[in-house]
Formats: C-alpha cells, structure tokens, sequence
C-alpha cells in the first residue's frame, strides 16, 4: 500500500512493506525503515539512499534485507547496539537529532513498562531500541518502532502521520493502541507490526482519525 503526501516542493510516498518494514519515497530520494526480508523481496525494491534501523531485533535488523538494498552511497541510521553490531552507521541514542539531507530526523524513546520476556525483563528495554520523528516540508512523521503505551508520547508534539505498532505481547494492546493514538493525535494513522487489526473497530473508536 502506498499514500502520497504533498510538501511544499515534493510528495512523499509512504509504503507499508509488512510487519515494521517501510518505505518512503521523496523525490528520487529513497528510505527504508527496519527491512525484513520475510515481509518482501529487497532485491526487486529500490536501492537505499537511507536506511533507519529502530532496534537489533532480526525482524527490524535483517542484515540480507539490508545488503540488498545498500548501495556504497547509502547511509544508515540505527540505534547503538545495531551500529555496534553491524559496524558501521551514525548512532542516535533517545533525544539524539540528526540532519540528512532535506529531513530532519530525532531518535526518541521505545520500550515496553508491562509486558516482560520474565521478571523484570521487558521485551524492549528503555533507552536500547529508538522510534524516530521525521520532519521534512511540514510534515512530522512518527515511526514509533517496537513500544507500549509510554508517558514520552505527551511530549512528541504535532505529528501529521504515525506508524503506531499492535501486538501483544510485544507492543500495544488495542486498548493501549486507542489511548496512544488519542495521545498523539495524528491525521493519519497505520497500524503496523501486527498480527491481525480490526480497522472498523478502531476507526469507530477513533472517529477523528483517518485510519490507514
């Protein structure tokens, strides 16, 4: 599925791949967001200008995907235990910004408070994995990356087009999903990384909302 979004010189086109996997087209300029060979096949797909990799986990952080796409102009964007291990990209903790090209790009956090892989350890660790705001014209784009409902959601302010995730028990539960989505506010709204969503539902109850 592909939308376009119209900026003040470009449009951007913004394609769900499957699960987390994305890509955004602006101009000739090509992103991809966590590429996951299961979901596609990157050998057919547009090479890589920039990569934004959220978190090390093998269905964000698919290092075939990423090789299929890269070219030696391709940069990549990660979180720092994905630079770590792939050696090389620039690194962008939580609350880290950076600059490429016509976007701006911030790192903010992504974590689970409920749902434990056992006691006291959470699927996704606060402060490990990012979700990244870009800002290109006037849009702001939140990709939220593997995360629960969390307080730092309140301060992200305008966002235009969210990737939210819902699954359990991983990241959000519906109910979670709803209040997260009422938080932030978004005009346009994708579910993503799920197993199965009932848009109707979730259009009902977020009738303010364009439910992509």
């Amino acid at each position: 599925m592909t939308d376009q979004y119209l900026t003040e010189e470009k449009t951007l086109e913004a394609t769900c791949l499957g699960h987390a996997a994305l890509m955004f087209r602006f101009g000739d300029e090509i992103i991809h967001v966590d590429p996951y060979g299961d979901v596609a096949d990157y050998s057919r797909l547009p090479k890589a200008d920039l990569i934004l990799i959220t978190h090390h986990h093998g269905d964000h952080f698919d290092t075939l995907a990423i090789e299929d796409i890269e070219k030696p102009t391709t940069q990549i964007i990660a979180s720092e235990r994905v630079v770590r291990e792939l050696g090389k990209g620039t690194a962008l903790r939580n609350g880290g910004r950076a600059r490429w090209r016509e976007f701006g790009i911030e790192a903010v956090p992504a974590y689970n408070r409920v749902s434990m892989r056992s006691p006291g350890e959470p699927f996704h660790i606060k402060g490990e994995g990012n979700g990244y705001i870009l800002e290109v014209g006037h849009l702001r784009i939140y990709i939220a990356g593997d995360t629960e409902l969390i307080p730092e959601m309140e301060n992200l302010g305008r966002i235009d087009i969210a990737f939210l995730p819902k699954n359990l028990p991983y990241t959000m539960s519906d109910q979670m999903f709803v209040e997260a989505a009422r938080l932030i506010r978004p005009a346009s709204l994708y579910p993503y990384h799920y197993f199965e969503v009932d848009r109707i539902a979730l259009q009902k109850a977020l009738p303010d909302i364009r439910i992509r």
